[in-house]
């Protein structure tokens, strides 16, 4: 059985997942640009290329602690980069370091700093060290070695408690990994399937070869997101959040059972669990006016015994 086999519902969310991050980057309605994906594009590329050739230069650049000059410490620099703008994508304008709108402002904006050949490069380099700033770490980890060593750790203060959780559920019942193998992606494609899965055995003694058995056995379960059996549930997404392709966004389910759900186009991950905020857009106002609807109308059939 090959990895590629993670059911259709897994490989649909490894390509659209980074679409949907690219496109969030493009998105107008939220700071985004063509020329924003371009760049992060561009960046990227440059990053792996020049890592090729002089990996204690990227090393400098980017505040490493060490010079990545295995592939497994390369990987964990490309997916480190990543997952600042992965992360700024996901809980665009939610309280994190930076909006989409912020980042593509670094990554676009004009300056006398960044009229050179590696003008991309540079702005990545920027964006980086902006978010390392308000790390307590003196220098960017990027040790493999290090990384599965703390995730081995089970101990009660360990640092990585959620991350190894949350392994755990990947390697058990969800996938979710987020590659980096298809053409649309605006990332690096040393981020694969077969470096994110790697963790399952290391770790749990999971054979790589029984997750798409595990993983198909959880949309049966629960239906995937196109059948859900869920009565009283309602499933609120954003349009800006990769996370959607993995959720109910239809009215209704193939079976004609009427789904519950509310999408919220321009937010990102959860935005309607935050704190309400005067700056607040107003689909998002909407949306948490329908939710409480929805809790009401619940609660008072609870209250009066119905089904």
């Amino acid at each position: 059985m090959s990895l590629n086999l993670l059911t259709e519902a897994t490989l649909m969310f490894l390509t659209w997942s980074q679409q949907i991050v690219g496109l969030s980057l493009t998105n107008k309605a939220v700071g985004g640009s063509e020329k924003c994906l371009a760049g992060v594009r561009k960046a990227f590329a440059a990053v792996e290329a020049l890592m090729s050739g002089n990996a204690s230069q990227v090393a400098m650049d980017f505040g490493c602690c060490t010079i990545p000059k295995n592939l497994d410490d390369q990987i964990e620099l490309m997916q480190n980069l990543a997952d600042i703008v992965m992360g700024t994508v996901q809980y665009n304008e939610e309280g994190v370091l930076m909006s989409i709108n912020e980042l593509c402002g670094v990554m676009t904006n004009k300056s006398k700093a960044y009229e050179e050949e590696m003008e991309a490069y540079n702005r990545l380099v920027k964006l980086a060290k902006i978010y390392h700033s308000t790390s307590e770490e003196p220098c960017l980890d990027i040790s493999h070695e290090k990384t599965v060593k703390d995730m081995m750790d089970t101990s009660l203060p360990s640092g990585r408690r959620a991350e190894r959780q949350w392994t755990y559920q990947t390697c058990t019942e969800f996938g979710f990994y987020q590659t980096c193998e298809d053409a649309t992606c605006p990332f690096s494609g040393m981020m694969t399937l077969q470096a994110q899965t790697q963790f399952c055995p290391m770790l749990f003694g999971i054979s790589q070869h029984s997750l798409p058995g595990r993983i198909a056995f959880t949309n049966t379960y629960y239906g995937e997101n196109v059948k859900p059996h869920t009565p009283r549930v309602l499933y609120v997404n954003g349009g800006v959040d990769p996370w959607k392709e993995l959720s109910v966004v239809q009215d209704r389910t193939e079976d004609g059972e009427k789904a519950q759900t509310i999408f919220i186009r321009d937010t990102a991950h959860c935005a309607d669990m935050m704190s309400r905020k005067v700056t607040d857009r107003c689909s998002l106002k909407k949306a948490r006016e329908e939710i409480e609807k929805h809790v009401v109308s619940w609660l008072k059939m609870a209250a009066a015994g119905e089904d």
